[in-house]
């Protein structure tokens, strides 16, 4: 990992950012790419936000990057770009958890906080035979304490990324390697077979069905684009035009509600093509639809925060990746369809 040994308080929390919900793997080409463009705090401050979305493509949970351009801003205004180097005043930034702000002071201050990963999670319920739920209130108190407890304070960087490197490399989620554990005469886990059964976690997702259609109105060559500004997914992100339903619709209900609410004007548009069905599971939601093209005959009067963009240049924007999936999918066709 390139951030490992890494003392910058700018780029560990760089780092830690685009890893909160994505993979080691998928997550080093954009640290790579975002550090490139932006090697300080001051540029990332100063960016186009649509520029850092476009950057960001394809790791999804965007709201760290909101909460990271805020962040950055923050830091710049307030701090004259110097970031805040204690444990409460790094808690205090916008998306930054008690891990997070835990893995700056260590690595980059060397305080004395643990950081608790599932890595570290794993570690301890395993060696001390705990069986509280990692996911609740009472187990988060408990393995927080225990870590802060065993953590070494002449060197709790070093001893952070230890345990850490430990639970990724030996004390693994699946076939954990115990026959050469340093820890297998004492381990509770291994000793009383219950390596399978720990660490514990209770709480189960319960995934909302969210129907989402898209409507792409050509008019001259032109399609509607406007930036998602309401606190819900893909906020700051671009979108086409969109009707929302609990159910999967018919085409004819969505043409309906369409003219309703003034996507399209009633009898001047000819349907051009409709996509396949697009699925994508975020966190705790399963989101599905379809993407229909209209070659319109009149420029409908949309809302003014629409902006009508050529079709060659909508490739610029920042979309979610529900969206990309259907632009990559088409590009081969002429222009983008």
């Amino acid at each position: 990992m390139p951030w490992k040994g890494e003392k910058d308080p700018y780029r560990i929390w760089l780092s830690e950012v685009i890893l909160q919900q994505t993979r080691v793997e998928q997550g080093t080409a954009y640290y790579h790419k975002i550090l490139k463009a932006y090697p300080t705090i001051q540029k990332l401050a100063k960016a186009d936000d649509n520029q850092v979305f476009k950057l960001w493509e394809g790791l999804g949970y965007y709201s760290r990057c909101r909460n990271m351009l805020e962040t950055a801003r923050f830091i710049t205004q307030s701090y004259k770009g110097v970031f805040p180097n204690t444990y409460d005043e790094i808690r205090k930034l916008k998306g930054v958890g008690p891990y997070t702000a835990a893995a700056i002071a260590s690595f980059a201050f060397n305080l004395p906080h643990a950081v608790v990963d599932g890595n570290v999670f794993r570690v301890l319920a395993r060696v001390y035979g705990i069986d509280l739920p990692i996911d609740s209130t009472e187990g988060k108190k408990k393995f927080t304490e225990l870590a802060n407890q065993l953590l070494d304070p002449q060197q709790p960087g070093l001893f952070n990324q230890a345990i850490m490197d430990f639970g990724a490399t030996v004390c693994k989620p699946v076939a954990p390697v115990c026959k050469t554990c340093p820890f297998k005469t004492s381990c509770v886990a291994f000793l009383e077979n219950k390596v399978t059964q720990l660490p514990i976690k209770h709480k189960k997702i319960v995934l909302k069905n969210r129907w989402f259609y898209f409507l792409l109105p050509t008019y001259r060559g032109q399609l509607p684009v406007r930036i998602r500004t309401q606190k819900d997914i893909w906020q700051g992100l671009s979108e086409f035009p969109l009707l929302e339903f609990d159910q999967e619709q018919s085409l004819k209900s969505i043409l309906k509600a369409a003219e309703k609410a003034k996507i399209l004007p009633v009898g001047a548009y000819a349907i051009e093509t409709i996509s396949s069905l697009v699925k994508q599971t975020l966190s705790h939601q399963l989101i599905a639809g379809q993407f229909i093209r209209v070659r319109l005959k009149k420029k409908p009067a949309l809302a003014d925060d629409w902006q009508w963009i050529k079709e060659e240049k909508v490739h610029e924007q920042a979309f979610p990746q529900f969206i990309n999936q259907f632009l990559k999918a088409t590009a081969a066709q002429t222009i983008l369809f």
